[in-house]
């Protein structure tokens, strides 16, 4: 196109068009299209666009390639080098996202104060003054000698302090701030975006620079800006948690170094984020002993098992519409064992409200915790007590069996460790493998046999003539 014509492109796969589109006729998705000026060409001397850009690459023979050493960098906060897979890594690019106040900005601070103790450090921020930098630094305590603080947000400028100063870690804050006087769209547009983006990952790789982007995020929860950047980084973390609470996890959905399942667990406080080693402890204090409607769980997050507190609340509808709030759990999931209680039961959920929460702000998305939904929910609404020693495992079927799970015993062992000393697990997990456990296992095939064994609420005679 040339140069100065308005073009439309879709932010999910770049696909451009004359003329604005509702729907992707590429990636089909809706609503992505967002009008754009074509860009002029670049000037002779301008930086290549091309990743790994060098003209002397050649095919080599696979027998031939030699195993990358990847150099890893230990951040100072253990629950970050566990979802980094071990520290960050020498020329890695990684992207962290989350809402606005969350953290974000507060954990980079900290980073740095420990990476600048061994390496050199260029902390450049688009959003903030120095002044405003220091106050933070001065609050969390950061004495680094090796930090250089950059608030620009041109990035040819950046590069230039970059090539002055050689550090060794690079921290942006954010990538929507940034913008380069090559392209004539405004800050924080898919091609500032993307090429600003592009730049900075051809310098890490080619200068073995580890380089942290903070990226914003838009109204439905995802990063801003277009699709592509979370293909080109090598890892995107995000930073979720409620403003209002204390906790913050950190959750890796793309890591080319490390797992993809591992959390980390922090606490926000005056002197900012502290590690949180031991985070089930952390859910289950303050809960309510002999109250209906709770019961605990085990989930997985990667190899780490958290102990988690179900909380169900099921009142009479007080209009014809009853009411499903769910937090934590989703929703559709709830509405799948609602059915299923409904149905096998004959209990009568349809009548009331049912508001679900997970305490602490996890979120529980196996299904492996779906007995512990389905015994709170029935807790409730008969206002039965789930005994407090006791924990519930397993995936709850249509037909109202308990199917197996995974990592049972590393779920089993984290429950004694916290002073359970029963727990309600599917029979078909222990049909191959018994578990030889200090703790009363009390396998089940079905609902049924779950609610007989916790002899606290009463099978209905239709459910006991049907087996």
């Amino acid at each position: 196109m040339k140069a100065g014509k308005t073009y439309y492109s879709c932010s999910e796969c770049g696909y451009r068009t004359a003329k604005w589109m509702g729907k992707c006729p590429t990636c089909g998705a809706w609503n992505t299209f967002t009008e754009e000026v074509a860009e002029p060409e670049p000037k002779a001397g301008a930086p290549a666009h091309a990743l790994f850009s060098s003209g002397d690459n050649h095919a080599v023979a696979y027998d031939k390639l030699e195993m990358p050493t990847y150099m890893r960098s230990k951040t100072g906060l253990g629950e970050l080098d566990r979802v980094l897979g071990g520290g960050l890594v020498h020329g890695s690019v990684v992207l962290l996202s989350g809402e606005p106040g969350i953290g974000k900005s507060t954990l980079l601070m900290q980073v740095s104060d420990v990476l600048c103790r061994s390496r050199k450090v260029l902390y450049v921020s688009g959003e903030e003054s120095g002044g405003q930098l220091k106050l933070r630094a001065e609050r969390l305590g950061v004495k680094g000698s090796n930090l250089y603080i950059l608030t620009e947000t041109n990035l040819d400028r950046v590069m230039r302090e970059v090539d002055a100063i050689q550090p060794e870690v690079l921290i942006v804050d954010s990538i929507q701030t940034l913008y380069s006087d090559r392209l004539t769209s405004a800050p924080g547009s898919i091609t500032q975006v993307r090429e600003n983006a592009l730049a900075l990952i051809n310098r890490a790789k080619g200068d073995g620079i580890s380089v942290l982007l903070v990226g914003h995020v838009n109204k439905e929860g995802g990063i801003a800006g277009p699709k592509v950047l979370e293909h080109m980084v090598d890892a995107v973390l995000y930073f979720e948690g409620e403003r209002q609470q204390a906790y913050r996890i950190i959750r890796a959905i793309k890591n080319r170094f490390g797992s993809t399942n591992e959390i980390g667990v922090f606490e926000m406080e005056e002197h900012g984020l502290r590690e949180v080693e031991n985070p089930s402890e952390l859910l289950l204090s303050g809960r309510p002993h002999g109250i209906s409607g709770n019961c605990a769980v085990c989930t997985l997050e990667g190899t780490r098992p958290l102990i988690a507190e179900v909380q169900a609340l099921v009142t009479q509808a007080p209009q014809p519409a009853p009411r499903r709030n769910s937090n934590g759990i989703d929703y559709n999931r709830m509405c799948l064992i609602l059915a299923v209680l409904e149905k096998r039961l004959g209990l009568r959920f349809s009548a009331n409200d049912v508001y679900l929460n997970v305490i602490g702000g996890l979120r529980l998305d196996e299904p492996a915790t779906d007995l512990a939904v389905a015994l709170a929910l029935i807790s409730s609404l008969t206002d039965r007590v789930v005994p407090d020693e006791l924990i519930a495992l397993g995936e709850l079927g249509l037909s109202g069996e308990l199917r197996a799970i995974s990592g049972l015993e590393n779920r089993v062992r984290e429950a004694m460790r916290l002073g359970f000393t029963r727990a309600v697990v599917p029979a078909r997990n222990l049909e191959k493998r018994k578990l030889d456990l200090p703790i009363e296992l009390l396998p089940v095939k079905s609902i049924y046999e779950a609610l007989r064994v916790l002899r606290k609420t009463d099978v209905p005679e239709k459910m006991e003539s049907d087996e």
